[in-house]
């Protein structure tokens, strides 16, 4: 990666193993923020803003034969439109505790702990963080979070965090040179 320091060879053969990238949404896939706007009916329309880069990242893994999902307490159907936009297999919304959807998606992928990638920026992600074979907060994360994590990401939420989460995945699989000329837009 371009930006980042030289990779400990204990953090690629972590991220080498990996064959699920689990991520939260707010201040993980987006910069954390939330607007809401007004309507004459009197609801709100919720807008959030993803990030290009992070799109091409998941595209990547999907092309590397990787599957991903999100995990997050709020619903959302701008966030539903993206993770379907990106190919993610495991969609789980307003979930107040994440851990029992981590236990269900390793479940259904038939993976272990070591081979999950979670990406994370808040407190609601520790336990899932410290189960996970691979951790990773966002440059931007609460300390709590940076504390625990494997990785940190030199991103900002909403900014490349999970591009740059993936790069590292993909580049310590050996497989990042191979997938440049398979990236599609």
């Amino acid at each position: 990666m371009r930006r980042s320091p030289k990779l400990s060879p204990a953090l690629k053969k972590r991220a080498a193993r990996i064959q699920v990238i689990l991520m939260d949404v707010d201040g993980t896939m987006t910069d954390g923020g939330v607007t809401l706007q007004s309507q004459p009916d009197g609801t709100a329309l919720e807008i959030k803003t993803f990030d290009a880069h992070d799109g091409q990242g998941l595209t990547l893994a999907r092309t590397a034969g990787l599957r991903t999902g999100c995990i997050t307490g709020r619903e959302s159907a701008a966030l539903l439109r993206r993770a379907h936009e990106m190919k993610m297999e495991f969609i789980y919304m307003k979930i107040a505790l994440k851990m029992p959807a981590y236990e269900e998606i390793l479940a259904k992928a038939g993976v272990s702990d070591a081979e999950v990638a979670f990406i994370g920026d808040d407190l609601p992600d520790i336990p899932l963080m410290k189960r996970a074979g691979l951790a990773v907060a966002v440059g931007d994360a609460a300390a709590d979070v940076k504390r625990i994590a494997h990785y940190t990401t030199k991103a900002h939420a909403g900014r490349g965090a999970v591009r740059e989460a993936i790069e590292l995945i993909l580049k310590s699989k050996g497989i990042w040179e191979e997938l440049i000329d398979k990236a599609r837009a």
